[in-house]
């Protein structure tokens, strides 16, 4: 679904290819840098020294700064060692304008037998300035009640996400090291660009960014040294799309206290367009939510028209009008 749209990707090193770029000409970098930790990435190393390293983060985050609009954002993913660092970085030396702090959750990770298991990574948020875009709807989460007085278009999501890893029985794994699921970036995509903006991750790894971005209506640059992780993101672009690898499950969510029924089929219809469009996978299980908590108080022609719906988008991209 590229709409016209361009996905570059470029086989380079990250800073070098920045340095090409113009100035103030991208609306978001979204990243998942190295951390540092000798993870093997093929070509390049993961195991500069503890001054290097730092020395490297601050080159290229102050290109991202050059190239970034004025009303731009910058995602960042960060280990634990570095973090704070980074942190100091953008806001001390750089300028930029510290937003979230974001926690990503997953439930699998590293285990420990002295000191705790990492159940996190985090995610630094900061803007060019503070007048930055940031669109709320795209992102909401489901009300837990309908009541009048809430906004059921949803609420905010919080700056604590829980979200799986890719497992490696994901049909959308692909080989690599540090793969990150596409709902992580379909949130940050949605909440800080609009459809025909142009998107930029200098890591590109496997491929997310770019994937997300060309199903998501926006342009995409991926840089990354790895000849095969260019080839295997391009192979990926070309992929059939039947939903993102992975979604917040509040997302399947129905509210209580649907008890009106012109108020239950409207809601029901406005939730998978809100919600679901980039999850279609997603439709049967929201579907069982609903005759789970309301079938008793529905007729036969409710019944119907819910089932009609299923059948109507299962399989197929929900319309986001």
């Amino acid at each position: 679904m590229d709409n016209g749209l361009t996905l570059d990707t470029i086989c380079g090193d990250a800073l070098e290819e920045m340095k090409q770029m113009t100035s103030q000409s991208v609306d978001l970098i979204v990243t998942d840098p190295p951390y540092n930790l000798s993870k093997d990435y093929g070509t390049t190393a993961d195991n500069l020294d503890f001054d290097a390293y730092l020395d490297f983060t601050r080159q290229w985050l102050r290109e991202g700064r050059r190239i970034l609009k004025d009303d731009g954002t910058i995602y960042v993913f960060m280990g634990v060692r570095y973090i704070a660092y980074m942190y100091m970085i953008m806001e001390q030396e750089l300028g930029l304008v510290f937003n979230s702090w974001i926690t990503w959750y997953y439930t699998q990770g590293i285990g420990k037998t002295k000191g705790f298991s990492p159940r996190h990574d985090d995610i630094l948020m900061f803007t060019k300035s503070n007048h930055f875009n940031f669109y709320l709807d795209p992102i909401r989460i489901p009300q837990k009640y309908y009541r009048r007085r809430n906004n059921m278009r949803g609420a905010n999501p919080g700056n604590v996400w829980a979200f799986s890893h890719v497992h490696y029985s994901n049909k959308n794994r692909q080989m690599h090291p540090t793969q990150k699921p596409e709902a992580l970036f379909e949130r940050m995509i949605l909440a800080s660009s609009k459809e025909g903006d142009t998107v930029l991750d200098p890591f590109v790894g496997s491929g997310t960014t770019l994937r997300v971005c060309q199903q998501t209506s926006r342009n995409g640059i991926g840089i990354d040294a790895n000849h095969p992780y260019i080839d295997m993101t391009r192979q990926r672009l070309k992929q059939p799309f039947d939903g993102f690898d992975s979604m917040d499950r509040r997302l399947t969510r129905v509210p209580n206290d649907l008890n009106d029924k012109d108020v239950r089929q409207a809601y029901i219809q406005n939730h998978i367009q809100w919600f679901l469009t980039n999850h279609a996978d997603a439709l049967a299980t929201f579907i069982t939510a609903v005759k789970d908590k309301y079938a008793h108080k529905m007729d036969k022609e409710e019944m119907k028209k819910l089932d009609d719906l299923e059948v109507k988008n299962n399989g197929n991209r929900i319309s986001a009008t």
